[in-house]
């Protein structure tokens, strides 16, 4: 599984997993405990995770939602640090921590903790897609594999 495999419904708390396609729409199953399918029809507004990014003050103006989830994982392994009910100055100072380059102007405190219960909940229920795929990971070998011959 990976982030074009997931999905957001406007208005629906969580996180989807996308199953197939169908004639109105698309099937999708929920990731929490319940598994619960729903056919999001054309008038709903589904976005696939690997479309969302987040603003930043970069010459690109934003940075892949999954390069963020993913640099989440690598520092924190999962315990974020944060408390059970964080205030917005604490969630300010998670993401400028996670991404320092943030926009906090266009980057609202509901979308800090949109980010958070999306990573907690990919994190128990996907955690494969957390971690850097090959191909994000500096090629070291084939310059080792080159020198040993």
């Amino acid at each position: 599984m990976n982030f074009k495999d997931l999905a957001t419904v406007a208005g629906k708390p969580g996180l989807f997993k996308v199953l197939k396609p169908s004639r109105t729409g698309v099937i999708l199953e929920s990731m929490d405990a319940k598994k619960t399918k729903l056919v999001a029809g054309m008038s709903q507004r589904v976005s696939i995770l690997s479309d969302i990014s987040i603003y930043t003050l970069t010459e690109e103006g934003a940075e892949p939602l999954e390069s963020v989830m993913q640099k989440i994982e690598a520092e924190f392994q999962g315990d974020l640090g944060l408390d059970a009910n964080p205030d917005d100055s604490e969630l300010r100072a998670f993401m400028k921590h996670v991404l320092p380059e943030v926009d906090e102007a266009r980057v609202y405190t509901s979308d800090i903790k949109k980010l958070i219960n999306w990573y907690n909940l990919l994190k128990v229920q996907a955690p494969e897609v957390l971690q850097k795929t090959e191909e994000e990971k500096p090629v070291e070998t084939k310059s080792e594999e080159k020198s040993d011959n």
